[in-house]
């Protein structure tokens, strides 16, 4: 079994469930161990959008990482996420943020996901259940990471799993 990291948002329909439905999915194929707070956050890039809720999640999966981004991009598909321009709206995004301490770098898939240490809405969350954890890139704790942090996106506390209605694992 590897240990896992995943990123999860939504930002249109029902937020809340569209998370709480892809963990549900989720736990499918993976042990769900530890989930964050949920965070509303400013979106990136393109503004004219809706605000995300964003989480994390970790646990530990069988997946090798390409299994685990094929599932992981089924679980969106299923729940409406399309192909669509980068930083679009959708019901739902999972990324594969960290797994089992690897670094990966190929055309499909890279790990840690590229984007980790200047985003406050992956840091932030992720520091609520892994502080400790080195980003085997950088050499650096996710609570290092969030010291440094410079973006200006407001990500504020939303609520917990118990207010989305997913199970408590």
């Amino acid at each position: 079994m590897s240990a896992v990291y995943l990123g999860l948002g939504s930002n249109l329909g029902n937020r809340d469930s569209n998370l709480a439905k892809a963990l549900e999915a989720l736990a499918q194929r993976m042990v769900i161990e530890k989930i964050s707070s949920v965070y509303e956050t400013e979106p990136l890039g393109y503004l004219e959008q809706p605000w995300f809720l964003n989480m994390v999640c970790s646990g530990t999966t069988g997946l090798n990482p390409f299994e685990l981004l094929s599932f992981a991009k089924g679980i969106e598909g299923r729940l409406g996420r399309l192909v669509s321009f980068p930083n679009a709206p959708r019901p739902i995004d999972i990324d594969i943020l960290f797994y089992n301490g690897q670094i990966i770098e190929t055309a499909d898939l890279i790990i840690p996901h590229p984007r980790i240490a200047e985003r406050a809405f992956v840091l932030i969350p992720l520091s609520e259940i892994a502080p400790e954890l080195i980003h085997p890139a950088k050499d650096q704790s996710v609570k290092a990471l969030l010291s440094w942090i410079t973006d200006s996106k407001k990500v504020r506390k939303w609520g917990n799993v118990s207010s989305i209605g997913a199970k408590t694992f």
